[in-house]
């Protein structure tokens, strides 16, 4: 065997073991990889101390269903700060089974992440607290600081504990919104709007560079039921004065001087707190109560997510009832197709309730609606599947949320039974369509269109033309015939005349203790009301099971969530991805406005839309927190 032979069979040698060795460790990886994601994926049932507080610390807003964009999700979790979302029946279930759970002595909340969110929520939440207290538990906050939507919360709460150093904000409701005309014709656009309703508002963004008075008249008119309702809650459950909230807003800047400054003693004064201690001091003290926890050296106590993942798995190999009561979500924007939780699709939203129709197990469904409304074509193919489930057999009852306008009220309006918290927004009845042209963007430009076509009306829908009175006429008269469908619906589903309808309809926004009294909503009531009701009129007695009917992440986007977010929290440790900024959550309406808009696509462009979102009630990002 000659040298070169040698080197041959030791180099080939020396090869067959680094692939050996490269396959081993290609093998360990995958190993190492597949262990992570089972353990990411892996969901213990956590125990549960037989005597500890329950911690509910919801995070973002409170929402009626998730959205199931990962990145979203997952981009709220790794910037360091809350998730964007904390899902509301969550929260209600939790304080519910909490309510009998012997092992749960009481419920600690921490409100620091709670973001704005609508008050109909606040309301709900607010009821299980006080038939959790009811029981004969405790409820405690303690916080340094408490914005509007943050302290409504706290005040159903026994016991509300203000850092020494913290502060109280109240500031009442507002409506703001930005208008655009200026703007637009500094940039040469021609905004074409056609619309249906005395106070069908939303176009004047594009129209105005101010409030309508007629939308100034009907935005004073929910606005103050908003804030009475809110004042009336608070000020009862803290046992002070009817005007009590509006004098502590009036008189804050002289009182503040008064007492030097010194915000949380001014809360204390007003009685809008129980005492002023640190949250070690309230640690402390609840120690005694529920123990002290080794690890921590803190109160014992359970997360709310663990908590229910505890309670929940109890239930999940119990059989069965064959008579339940179905409820589908439909939470966000009406658009037309195929859409993800936290959106409204008309053909994905409509393929829920089908599926309810289908389900022989259920004799009765509820429609929880959370929506500003958007796409008509997709709110009629929505409204056809309630019409199609009642023809079944199957009653249908709507729950209306934070708000139900516009596009959300056409999907309600064929209902069995419409309930309402006082303070959802609804109605909004009204059409309109919106045609941008760029004609003289251009012409600043240096740049002319001209053509020619076959028909007189070739080419009149171009948006670098001017558009014509014959495609001005067609744009009107369809909005006109979709206002006068709408008032049908509501005609048909409400058994009002069509006249009488109109009356109360012309885009006109109502809160829910209006809208009950002109008949627009039949009861006040929250979801157990509506899921009550329902069984009632499929007669399924007491022995009945409630199901959310609602699509799943699928293992990918699970994982894809999961990835994303471990990316972007390394991305910020490593300062590479920045953390939000106090100018972007400034920018956030615009922001919204423009997403908003940009997401309608009704294929003929008409909708029945609402930009009557619930006045925002938070200090975030604005004192130091």
């Amino acid at each position: 065997m000659g040298v070169g032979s040698s080197l041959k069979g030791f180099f080939g040698l020396v090869w067959r073991i680094l692939e050996g060795i490269r396959r081993v460790l290609h093998l360990v990886l995958l190993l190492v990889i597949f262990g992570f994601i089972l353990a990411a994926l892996h969901t213990s049932i956590p125990i549960v101390p037989h005597s500890a507080a329950l911690v509910i610390a919801p995070e973002g807003e409170l929402v009626e269903q998730l959205a199931s964009d990962p990145l979203r999700r997952a981009l709220g979790q790794a910037s360091g700060g809350p998730a964007p979302e904390t899902l509301l029946r969550d929260v209600i279930d939790a304080i519910v089974a909490a309510k009998s759970d012997a092992r749960i002595k009481l419920i600690v909340l921490d409100l620091d992440s709670l973001d704005s969110s609508g008050l109909s929520k606040l309301q709900e939440i607010g009821m299980a607290l006080r038939e959790f207290r009811a029981a004969g538990k405790r409820v405690v906050v303690a916080a340094d600081l408490l914005d509007q939507t943050q302290y409504y919360l706290a005040a159903q709460a026994g016991e509300v504990y203000l850092d020494p150093m913290g502060l109280v904000y109240l500031d009442g409701f507002s409506y703001y919104r930005m208008f655009l005309k200026d703007a637009i014709e500094k940039l040469g656009v021609d905004v074409n709007v056609f619309r249906a309703g005395t106070y069908k508002s939303y176009t004047d963004q594009f129209s105005r560079s101010d409030m309508a008075p007629s939308e100034r008249e009907e935005s004073s008119v929910w606005l103050e039921a908003l804030w009475n309702a809110y004042q009336q809650d608070v000020t009862r459950a803290r046992s002070l004065s009817a005007g009590a909230l509006n004098g502590f807003v009036a008189d804050e800047p002289a009182a503040l001087a008064a007492v030097s400054g010194d915000a949380a003693k001014l809360a204390l004064q007003r009685g809008l707190v129980t005492a002023l201690k640190s949250r070690r001091q309230v640690a402390d003290d609840l120690k005694v109560l529920v123990g002290e926890d080794e690890d921590t050296h803190s109160f014992n106590s359970i997360g709310m997510n663990q908590y229910l993942a505890s309670v929940r798995s109890k239930h999940v190999l119990k059989s069965k009832s064959d008579s339940k009561v179905g409820i589908v979500v439909a939470s966000g924007e009406i658009l037309d197709g195929h859409q993800p939780p936290g959106t409204i699709g008309g053909e994905s939203t409509a393929n829920l309730l089908r599926q309810a129709r289908y389900d022989h197990a259920v004799k009765a469904v509820v429609l929880r609606v959370d929506s500003p409304g958007g796409s008509m074509f997709a709110s009629e193919q929505i409204l056809r599947e309630v019409q199609t489930l009642r023809k079944a057999g199957k009653p249908v009852v709507v729950s209306m949320s934070s708000y139900a306008a516009s596009g959300g009220y056409y999907i309600s309006s064929a209902a069995n039974q419409i309930f309402a918290s006082s303070t959802t927004l609804t109605g909004s009845i009204g059409v309109f369509s919106v045609v941008p042209t760029f004609q003289h963007t251009l012409e600043k430009l240096g740049v002319k269109v001209d053509g020619i076509g076959t028909t007189v009306r070739a080419g009149d829908m171009r948006q670098d033309r001017t558009l014509t009175p014959a495609r001005r006429q067609i744009l009107q008269s369809s909005v006109d015939h979709a206002y006068a469908e709408f008032l049908r619906r509501v005609s048909d589903g409400r058994k009002k005349p069509v006249e009488d309808v109109e009356k109360i309809a012309q885009g006109r926004v109502w809160a829910g203790v209006d809208a009950q009294r002109i008949g627009l909503v039949d009861h006040l009531g929250g979801l157990k009301d509506a899921t009550d009701a329902a069984a009632k009129l499929a007669e399924l007695g007491s022995d009945y099971d409630v199901d959310y009917i609602e699509p799943e992440m699928s293992l990918r986007e699970e994982l894809l969530m999961q990835l994303r977010s471990e990316t972007l929290r390394m991305g910020q440790i490593a300062g590479i991805i920045p953390p939000r900024s106090d100018i972007e959550r400034v920018l956030d309406p615009v922001l919204e406005q423009a997403r908003a808009i940009a997401r309608l696509n009704d294929p003929r462009g008409l909708y029945a839309y609402c930009w009557c979102r619930e006045p925002r009630m938070t200090l975030k990002g604005l004192v130091g927190r």
